[in-house]
């Protein structure tokens, strides 16, 4: 049973497994999205998710509390900067966890973690609402409908009538 153990330790000693995973939040917070194993994934949602949430307030303090953790300017400031901005509204969850599948060498189960605001297929914006488009035909009103079908009708008919003359003109002579 695992009572009282919150601390996934990767089969790593403590130091080892800090400086593993401050690598990892900075990989994701430079590149939005890396991929991992699934158990590695999960440990540095845990890691990564308390310093987005400080981020959101951007004081001397908290860029020094996230810099204890991340141990990289460039990672603190872009978490301030970008991050920061694209998850100010959000209440929570910043990472989302897609399963790869296996590994071809060990099968270990793969994952990739990705922050959610900065993925273009999910997010639920206004401009990809209106991209969306219907599927089946368009709806018509059956004026318009009776209308098209008496100007092709009329249409043929002209044609026709225009033909028979023209074949009793040749005829004629």
């Amino acid at each position: 049973m695992r009572h009282g153990k919150k601390v996934m330790h990767l089969g790593r000693k403590t130091a080892h497994r800090k400086s593993m995973l401050a690598n990892m939040a900075c990989s994701l917070i430079e590149h939005k999205r890396i991929n991992t194993t699934v158990t590695k994934a999960k440990a540095l949602k845990q890691f990564v998710e308390p310093l987005i949430t400080k981020s959101k307030e951007d004081t001397t303090h908290n860029r020094r509390i996230a810099f204890r953790y991340l141990r990289n300017k460039e990672s603190v400031s872009s978490l301030f900067r970008d991050v920061a901005v694209k998850v100010g509204d959000r209440p929570g969850g910043y990472t989302r966890i897609i399963k790869l599948g296996n590994r071809l060498g060990d099968n270990a189960d793969m994952a990739m973690i990705e922050l959610v605001d900065f993925n273009d297929v999910y997010s639920s914006t206004e401009e990809t609402k209106k991209k969306s488009t219907r599927r089946g035909r368009t709806k018509k009103s059956t004026e318009t409908v009776v209308e098209e079908v008496v100007e092709t009708a009329t249409e043929e008919v002209v044609d026709s009538s225009d033909n028979t003359e023209t074949k009793e003109e040749s005829t004629k002579e």
